[in-house]
């Protein structure tokens, strides 16, 4: 990808540490954004080097949602719905690579994450919080649907239909104890701790084998919509048989025997 201008990118061995980069703007979301992001998670899906990726927001707000007045909302005129429609599924369509990446993200917030802003840390697989973090679905505050950029399907899954109704149907905010009570965040981290609390989570995951990490992100993400267990057990099953294959495998089986550390060689 080119060099972005919205977006940071440093690398830290298998660890990317992603960076919302329009503080002066409070990292609000442009569409050029929303390109730069696209190219960004478009390109992890082919590049296993890069194992977990952490995502940030630089300055004293992770995001303030989308730009009003960008060209995000289509001018009026001739075809103004399918422009429209091109754009709305232009941001959408982040929401669904970050999904869909086999490498897990890990989102910090601080500050307010605020419509897109909140989209995207609902996107991550783990989020942990600084005390003053607060986020809402701010869609339906500016004459919208509260449902927008995956919000109306993940929020539910992470925390339950009920609380998901309450700050969908009234754009409230949720604030850091909140968040962690109802199990949005898996913790809260004085602001200054943050990125190390992320960065050390994120090596965590880089001492179990690769491919069992990316074939755990995506068992979990076909499990949370199997039909029944049966269905569950099904894929379990052959994601384990395919596992148990890999030269990984016999490498954790010996570490463990031999009391040391593995080297995985993702194979």
């Amino acid at each position: 990808m080119t060099q972005p201008n919205t977006i940071t990118i440093e690398s830290r061995g298998a660890i990317d540490i992603l960076t919302l980069n329009r503080p002066a703007q409070l990292n609000a979301v442009s569409p050029d954004m929303i390109a730069e992001l696209t190219a960004y998670f478009a390109d992890l899906h082919d590049r296993p080097t890069t194992r977990v990726v952490v995502l940030r927001g630089n300055g004293p707000q992770f995001s303030a949602g989308a730009e009003l007045g960008s060209d995000a909302f289509a001018a009026p005129g001739k075809g103004r719905p399918q422009r429209q429609l091109k754009m709305q599924q232009s941001y959408s369509g982040v929401i669904r690579l970050m999904r869909s990446c086999p490498q897990p993200i890990v989102g910090l917030v601080h500050g307010a994450a605020c419509g897109a802003g909140f989209s995207f840390l609902l996107a991550c697989d783990v989020r942990f919080a600084a005390p003053d973090a607060r986020m809402n679905a701010a869609y339906i505050s500016i004459g919208v649907g509260g449902c927008d950029m995956g919000s109306g399907y993940l929020l539910p899954r992470l925390v339950g239909l009920s609380v998901a109704s309450e700050f969908l149907l009234t754009g409230r905010f949720i604030k850091a104890e909140r968040a962690k009570a109802i199990g949005l965040v898996s913790d809260i981290t004085p602001a200054d701790e943050l990125l190390a609390k992320g960065i050390a989570f994120a090596e965590d995951m880089l001492r179990v084998s690769p491919m069992g990490l990316r074939m755990t992100k995506q068992a979990l993400n076909t499990l949370i919509d199997a039909p029944s267990l049966d269905a569950a057990l099904m894929i379990e099953d052959r994601q384990q048989v395919i596992l148990l294959e890999t030269h990984d495998h016999a490498e954790a089986v010996a570490a463990f025997r031999e009391r040391r550390d593995p080297t995985y060689s993702d194979q």
